[in-house]
């Protein structure tokens, strides 16, 4: 999802309207020409300050270049700070179906009916002409529940403050999905939604017998030793270190700022509940796409990718991954992620010799795609 304010920079199809969208947001894209990166990071550290200087309370990046590290931070931010990922969750989830896949556990050709039968029912949805695989590529064309304007009210608008510790059950979080229309026929298109990736949560469920998250904890946390991130579930608080989260809870600039830290990531469910730091994001990501969490042929499936609109040639989606060309011509994959008061990057190139992560900690404001462009290559964001 994404606010109005950086509907330039995201692709058309995952679009809404209002601030209400901006939790669990697609990524972002670039756009212009651009130099070659540079190794001093000189041009990330500027597009942090740039938007601490646009309004965003603080920024943290970290880099890793040929096995050197390099931290950043502008305002007031911890370079180990822990925070909420939103939609890089997705990447953990595809990986944990591929995985199954690769132990011939499932077939991500399965229709959805077969995992999850009768759930995805209703308004011209119909689980038996959804396959898994399209959960993961976002052409199912199911709903996506972020976007039913009650919800967006109760969870991302003023009603937030009232249900900030709600539980959602994921099922629930289906139905509110159902209750509408589906965007197109399965297979036919593209369309970001946040329910694909419950269903796809509720699909490793199924299958293992346990809830998503120990999949993932078991399968991907503890074989990297990824000490900061983990699948929260109900947990309202956050894991120190880390620095508070702000929204407006509105799309105008000039609305009061809350402190929204603190909430109940059912909400999110598998489609943007974790919590991570930017060295495990990197460790993830470079570990992933070296091939060391799957074989061949399901690395050939994560990087099979689909095209989500003619406006963004240089953009495509894979299962559960992004694949960008930047300004200057680098191809990076990853992902980028957003919830109430934290906007996330995680990319690197296809050797992972070249990573990146980075959060802001504000949802109204701030440039997170120009961090990307400055890691990878060199672009100073003009001063406004």
């Amino acid at each position: 999802m994404t606010s109005t304010r950086t509907a330039r920079t995201v692709v058309a199809a995952a679009l809404a309207a209002g601030l209400t969208v901006t939790a669990l947001a697609a990524p972002a894209l670039a756009a212009g020409p651009a130099a070659p990166a540079k190794k001093d990071h000189a041009a990330t550290r500027a597009a942090l300050q740039a938007n601490v200087d646009a309004g965003v309370p603080g920024a943290v990046a970290q880099a890793r270049v040929d096995g050197r590290s390099w931290t950043g931070t502008a305002g007031e931010r911890g370079g180990d700070d822990r925070y909420r990922v939103g939609s890089i969750t997705k990447t953990f989830v595809a990986t944990v179906l591929l995985q199954l896949q690769a132990e011939g556990r499932i077939d991500l050709d399965d229709p959805v009916e077969k995992w999850l039968p009768g759930l995805v029912r209703g308004n011209g949805h119909d689980g038996r002409k959804i396959t898994v695989r399209q959960l993961l590529n976002h052409t199912s064309g199911v709903y996506s529940y972020t976007e039913d304007p009650d919800f967006q009210q109760k969870v991302f608008g003023a009603g937030f403050l009232e249900h900030r510790y709600d539980t959602w059950n994921p099922r629930d979080l289906v139905a509110v999905a159902t209750s509408h229309a589906p965007e197109f026929a399965p297979g036919t298109s593209w369309r970001y939604s946040n329910t694909n990736f419950v269903l796809a949560g509720l699909v490793i469920e199924k299958v293992t017998g346990r809830p998503y998250g120990k999949a993932v904890e078991n399968r991907i946390i503890k074989p990297l030793k990824l000490r900061a991130t983990s699948v929260p579930g109900t947990r309202v608080n956050m894991p120190s270190p880390s620095s508070p989260a702000y929204s407006t809870l509105d799309p105008a600039k000039t609305a009061p700022v809350h402190d929204v830290t603190t909430l109940n990531p059912s909400l999110a469910h598998a489609a943007g509940e974790m919590i991570s730091d930017s060295a495990d994001l990197q460790t993830f990501y470079r570990a992933l796409l070296k091939g060391r969490l799957l074989p061949k042929a399901e690395m050939r499936e994560l990087t099979t990718t689909e095209p989500v609109s003619p406006q963004y040639p240089d953009y495509r989606y894979g299962l559960g991954i992004s694949w960008q060309k930047l300004s200057c011509g680098t191809e990076v994959w990853g992902h980028g992620g957003g919830i109430h008061g934290s906007l996330s990057e995680a990319y690197t190139t296809r050797d992972g010799r070249h990573t990146l992560a980075a959060n802001v900690n504000a949802d109204w404001t701030g440039d997170t795609q120009a961090i990307i462009e400055a890691e990878f290559c060199g672009t100073v964001p003009p001063k406004k």
